[in-house]
């Protein structure tokens, strides 16, 4: 028994009639009294009766076509089911981010994915750039927001674009004596408690820290560590120390805090959107769309990877050519020619 069979079926109970039945499927009339003599045949029962009234189904045949109506209908649901599947409108997307991601650009791009795919189920993590990557490379994540390019066994894997620059700044209270300062030095910075990320967590971040204000600063090895850039802000307004982090932390509307240029200038790892090469899901598909229209110069360069006209894209380790999605910075970064820090 086949598809076909249960609209034929179907057809000619509405019609009543062979020739009408038959006209409307758009097949000829021989044929369709055959397939529904091999129809009951297979059933063992009598569907219709042939009348000179019409044909009519019997009390077999409104059983059988009961469930042929439903049959025809999840049929027609599988297909429009696949169709959106297929589409990347239903799914699960795993997303692992950093807690800075979300001042930006993740608001705008959450935002626009949620309205235009609100039937994929999204599950978002918050976690370190250590953490999601090694989510990322043993399949637990589809989508990694971290700072820097991919380290470790598996990274080169995985296919990585940078959607935003950032350097170092500083949040003080506002009774702090650094408040009313444009910038504060390095020199300055070692004389006062420092509130940083963890080392374990975002070692690229304490590597740039490291440059700022030496490998052995005394400040730095004292410092009080911080989960996330809210921490950081929060434990500044407390009077806990001078914060450091990157400049996305001016989004953060929170009284009771002034935000200071730092110098030297010290480029931070750039914020980077990361998923495994060999992921073809429609979900990915219609989240780097989501990129690819928030942030045109990232997606210029997904479409150039993915074969599509556009700039350069990054695999594994290092890019050809940088692109960002968040606020520019504007001073030199002092990354090498490729677009990140020297190592």
């Amino acid at each position: 028994m086949e598809a076909r069979h249960l609209r034929y079926a179907v057809a000619l109970a509405e019609h009543e009639h062979f020739g009408r039945a038959a006209s409307a499927l758009g097949i000829a009339q021989p044929p369709l009294s055959k397939q529904i003599a091999d129809l009951e045949r297979e059933v063992g029962a009598r569907l219709f009766d042939r009348t000179r009234q019409g044909v009519f189904p019997t009390a077999a045949g409104e059983a059988f076509l009961a469930r042929a109506r439903r049959a025809l209908d999840e049929i027609a649901a599988a297909t429009v089911d696949a169709g959106r599947a297929a589409r990347g409108e239903t799914g699960r997307l795993r997303l692992g981010f950093i807690a800075s991601a979300l001042l930006d650009p993740l608001p705008d791009v959450l935002g626009r994915f949620g309205r235009e795919r609100p039937d994929v189920r999204l599950e978002l993590h918050e976690m370190a750039t250590s953490r999601s990557t090694a989510a990322l490379i043993a399949g637990a994540l589809d989508v990694a927001i971290g700072l820097g390019p991919p380290r470790g066994a598996g990274a080169e894997h995985l296919v990585s674009v940078p959607i935003g620059r950032d350097h170092v700044i500083a949040v003080v209270s506002t009774v702090h004596p650094y408040a009313g300062q444009q910038s504060v030095s390095a020199d300055q910075l070692r004389r006062q408690p420092l509130i940083v990320s963890a080392g374990e967590d975002e070692p690229a971040v304490v590597a740039g820290l490291r440059t700022l204000l030496g490998t052995d600063s005394a400040a730095l090895g004292g410092a009080t560590v911080a989960r996330d850039v809210h921490t950081i802000i929060g434990l500044a307004a407390s009077g806990v120390g001078v914060g450091l982090g990157p400049t996305r932390m001016r989004a953060v509307p929170r009284p009771g805090v002034r935000f200071c240029e730092v110098t030297p200038y010290t480029p931070l790892p750039d914020l980077v959107l990361s998923f495994a090469a060999r992921d073809h899901s429609p979900v990915l598909r219609s989240f780097l769309d989501t990129i690819r229209k928030n942030c045109p110069d990232v997606g210029a360069t997904l479409d150039d990877r993915l074969g599509r006209p556009g700039p350069h894209y990054v695999a594994g380790r290092r890019s050809v050519q940088v692109e960002q999605c968040s606020r520019p910075v504007d001073r030199p970064s002092g990354r090498d020619a490729k677009g990140y820090l020297p190592e």
